[in-house]
């Protein structure tokens, strides 16, 4: 008998780093592949939609919830690490600071960067996740992946299309299950040094304490927009309990249990004052789900 279990009406604001979103209309949190393979044979068998989420960070759902099966990958862990030949094999439900900390650990350079990011390697794959002009895809050889019908397939890193948050990804439905990196041997003791150091960086620039989702809106380079949004005095403004942080204006805090109506007004609010005051047109980084 399969030990995964299949939740209904679950709240899906405590998967959400927001804190924000309504009922999942069924659940399940996978650990491991006969859990995945089990989940995706009864979608099929049930015929419903399926909406993946790993670690709820970059993520808006309705307050109304989301019809169907919601995949969380969160639990999907575990890390290989070759350390010899700089490979390491990652799940995706593994947590960016989590895989940071272990390279570091093993004197594997390239992803100290990653160290801050509290998202899942599967999103980080997806959205090309990065900082400090690095991301992820420089270092990615290749990911296997599962498609909603039940099909594996590993695809390499250069066929992903990447680009600044955006990848092939964005546009299949397919479940990351783990990927390959490449990294260089370097000195353990000074890659621990420069991955606290980011880490120190990122809790006293962004609100790291706060229900933040990261940052909401790609930087239209080659402005940034916490630049754009700070020089229109914005820090602080509200809609509903929804606040753009004092600390760092590309994020959005829930100061208050803000609904996902609150957030999306206060985007909305953003994007036309960046866009009347400097004719740029903001796009959003954070993946809207269930509306």
């Amino acid at each position: 008998m399969n030990s995964i279990q299949l939740e209904k009406n679950i709240s899906l604001s405590n998967f959400t780093t927001w804190g924000i979103g309504g009922p999942a209309e069924w659940i399940a949190q996978p650990k491991n592949i006969e859990e995945l393979q089990y989940i995706i044979n009864w979608i099929n068998k049930k015929k419903i939609p399926c909406s993946i989420i790993g670690a709820g960070s970059n993520l808006l759902i309705n307050d109304k919830g989301i019809k169907g099966l919601s995949l969380c990958m969160r639990n999907f862990k575990g890390i290989h690490i070759d350390k010899k030949n700089g490979i390491i094999e990652v799940l995706s439900g593994e947590m960016l600071p989590t895989l940071a900390r272990k390279a570091a650990k093993n004197g594997l350079h390239g992803i100290e960067w990653a160290v801050g990011i509290p998202g899942t390697i599967g999103g980080a794959v997806v959205m090309n996740a990065g900082a400090q002009e690095h991301c992820i895809s420089n270092y990615l050889e290749s990911i296997t992946t599962l498609s909603l019908t039940g099909e594996y397939k590993k695809i390499k890193g250069k066929d992903l299309n990447f680009g600044y948050r955006h990848s092939l990804l964005q546009n299949e439905k397919l479940i990351v299950v783990s990927a390959r990196l490449k990294l260089t041997s370097g000195h353990a003791k000074k890659i621990r040094q420069v991955t606290n150091e980011n880490l120190n960086h990122r809790l006293k620039t962004q609100p790291y304490q706060a229900q933040t989702c990261g940052s909401v809106f790609r930087n239209p380079e080659p402005w940034k927009a916490a630049k754009l949004i700070e020089e229109l005095g914005l820090k602080g403004f509200r809609f509903g309990g929804a606040e753009i942080s004092k600390i760092h204006s590309n994020f959005i805090i829930n100061a208050n249990q803000a609904s996902s109506y609150d957030v999306r007004e206060l985007i909305k609010y953003v994007k036309k004052n960046v866009f009347d005051s400097y004719g740029i047109l903001l796009e959003t980084e954070v993946k809207q789900c269930g509306f």
